[in-house]
Formats: C-alpha cells, structure tokens, sequence
C-alpha cells in the first residue's frame, strides 16, 4: 500500500477528482486529500471526508502539533494534483507556500504529478507555459491537458484527462518512480512515432467477423507514455475497448488491410513505428452480401486466404535507415519450439530492429492490465520482464531509444 496525496486545486475540474480518489482507493492506496481553500468552493470537505475515510486538511494551523505542512509531503510516496490550476502552477513555480498543498509540494522527496485543467488561453499563455518549462527542469511531471468541451460552450486543450487515464499514470510512476524522471525530462520531444493497438476484425457477412482476443491495452500504453516522454504520436487503432488516451492524433480502422493501407500512408517521416497491433493472419475470399444462415447439420466451410504482412511491408518500404521498426509476437507454449525460438525466428523473418515477444495463453496478456515481455534484438534479449502494460510500455520505449543511433 503505497501513500498518495491528492491536491485539488480551485477549478471546475475537481469534481472528476471525487471519481480519482475513488479509483486510487480501489487499488489500495492511503490517499490523504488535501484541497486548496478554492477547491472547497467547488467540492466541500465532507465529500473529501468521506470518500476517503481520512479527516481533510486545508491550513497549515489545522493540527498543528503534527506539523502536517511538512509531514504530508515528507511522507508521501506521490503527490498527485489533479486539477492543477494556472494559480497552482504559478504558486508552486515561485516556490509559494501560502497554503498547505503548495507547502507539500515543497516538502514532497517523491515523485510529483501535476494534472492541469484551465480554459485554452490560459494553457497557453506565455506565463503558464514558462512555469510549465520551469516545473519539469526541476524533476516535476506535468502533464498535458486533454482537448475536448471546457467550462461553458467553450471548447480547446486545457480539459482536465479522464480519471482512468490519470490513475493510469499515477500507477505507472509509483511502480516504477524512474518513469517520473524520464516524464519531467521529457526525453521523447522532437520524435514523431507510429503506434498500432486493438486487434482487426475479417467480415464474414454484415453481421459476423474472423478476430483476435486483442484489448488493445498495450497499444494504448505505448501512446500515453510516449505522449509523456513529449513524443507526437499518431495512433492506428483497429477495434479496442476504451477511449484512446488524450494528446495523440487517432486514425481508426477495421480490417487487416485498413491497417496495412493506414500505416504505409504514415509511417514516412516516422522517427519509430510500433505495431503493437494484433492483425488478423487470415480473411475470407469472399463476404457474403447477407447474413449466413444456419443450414441444419450441414455445418460451414470457409475459403480464407493470407492478409498483408504489415510489419513486413514496413521493412521493405523503409527509406530511413534511422527509423527504428518495433514488432510484436504473441506465442503460445509447447510444440517442438519454446516461443523464444519462435520469436528469434519472427525477429529474423520480419527484419524489424525490436520485437517484443508475449508468450500468451488462456488468462495471460489479453486484456489483462498486466504482462510478461521479452525483448529481442539481433544482439540479445532483454527479460522475460513481467509488470503493468504501462510500466513495461516504458521499458519498450527505453529499448526504442537505444536504437536510434545512425547505420
């Protein structure tokens, strides 16, 4: 159980910060809640009390004896502030202390996530965006706002990113608290990358499809940490099952030949392409106009022929000899090849620089928010690494980087 404070600052927003809380809650964390005076104009502090089963502090001279401006932050192992309003910014860029969140935030020795939320010329305003600069240059993670409806009719970047994905990030940091560092630091801005996620559907007849267990989970992981890190990224994305993460360009798709024919369109101009992506090896050789009817005992016979080998088709259409190609495999145990071998031989057949090998199975990697890689090179490999989706997301960025060195 790790301890978390959550700071709310004064915005509109803090109210997605009530289904937060009770999000970090579910996974077992002490959350300790502690709103701006502004904040407690928009939710009171008997909600604060009893969502998190904690007593809510606002002041510095509430329980003064244990001296909890220092203690808070001291004790913390995340300092999560969703909504970080431009005033918060502000104040914590000076080095303010003027209430008990901004004296946390002095005191806090752990990882620090900022969520800010605020109208679009606040957000970019030039006195907002330099404190931003300011805040990561000291180790602090900020995020990007999302883009989508603000307070009233107005609508631009500066909406607060859904509780989902922001639990997504907190998780990610307090597994593992290095991925704060390489957040602040941004040590993906100026690479364009290519991610592919969800699984593609064959269509049999209007109603019935050839597909794979894909949740896309993976892929999504990829986007929101290599938004993080300051990548642009463009998200191919076939079927899934949530809201794809805020800050990433999304072009959707269906079949295998969609995704084939959308990432060839992409991929030029491309620093890193992963296709994480599950495509469907097969596809009928013909859809039938109507829905296939049940013939009585007579069973069903289907003519499949092979789908495009995207990854392949990549490689050989690569102009860049920077561009860095990343593959994945999903093998199954048994056989006469343990699926390290089966992955060394994808590694080799496809000609990709990476492959991330997933040996799957009946409850393992497919929608699960957990997973078990191993990464492949032409010089070794590196695991088998079990973690979240989102924490070895990193590790495959990691791996990524390592090979953008000129050939």
């Amino acid at each position: 159980m790790s301890r978390i404070v959550l700071g709310v600052a004064g915005g509109i927003a803090a109210y997605k910060a009530c289904d937060l809380l009770r999000r970090l809650l579910a996974e077992g964390h002490d959350v300790t809640v502690v709103p701006t005076p502004a904040a407690l104009e928009f939710v009171g502090a008997a909600t604060w009390a009893a969502l998190s089963g904690r007593p809510v502090h606002t002041q510095v001279w509430d329980d003064v004896h244990q001296v909890p401006h220092v203690a808070l932050g001291q004790s913390a192992d995340l300092v999560l502030v969703a909504p970080a309003t431009a005033d918060l910014l502000a104040r914590a860029a000076s080095g303010r202390a003027d209430d008990l969140l901004t004296n946390v935030l002095l005191t806090a020795s752990a990882p620090v996530v900022l969520a800010p939320a605020m109208h679009t010329e606040m957000w970019q305003h030039a006195a907002t965006q330099d404190n931003v600069a300011t805040l990561r240059r000291r180790g602090v993670v900020v995020l990007d706002p999302a883009t989508g409806r603000l307070t009233g009719a107005d609508s631009g970047p500066g909406r607060l990113p859904e509780p989902a994905e922001l639990l997504a990030v907190a998780m990610s940091v307090l597994a593992d608290p290095t991925i704060a560092t390489r957040a602040a630091r941004r040590d993906l801005v100026g690479l364009r990358v290519l991610v592919t996620a969800g699984g593609t559907r064959e269509s049999l007849d209007p109603v019935r499809f050839l597909g794979n267990a894909s949740s896309g989970r993976m892929g999504w992981a990829l986007a929101r940490s290599a938004a993080l890190r300051g990548a642009v990224v463009h998200l191919v994305a076939a079927h899934v099952e949530s809201d794809p993460p805020p800050g990433v360009s999304v072009t959707t798709v269906g079949s295998t030949a969609e995704l084939a024919a959308a990432v060839a369109a992409a991929a030029a101009g491309q620093d890193v392409v992963v296709m994480a992506a599950a495509p469907a090896d097969y596809t009928p050789v013909k859809i039938a106009d109507t829905k296939i009817k049940k013939s009585a005992g007579q069973g069903l016979t289907l003519s499949l022929r092979e789908t495009p080998d995207v990854l392949a088709g990549l490689v050989a259409a690569r102009t860049d000899p920077r561009q860095v190609l990343v593959g994945f495999a999903a093998e199954t145990g048994g056989g006469a090849q343990t699926p390290l071998a089966l992955g060394r031989d994808k590694l080799a057949r496809k000609g990709c620089d990476l492959l991330v090998l997933n040996e799957v199975g009946i409850d393992r990697v497919f929608g699960r928010p957990d997973s078990e890689i191993t990464l492949l090179t032409r010089d070794g490999e590196d695991g088998p690494v079990a973690g979240s989706k989102d924490v070895l997301a990193h590790r495959i960025w990691d791996a990524a980087l390592a090979l953008r060195t000129p050939r």
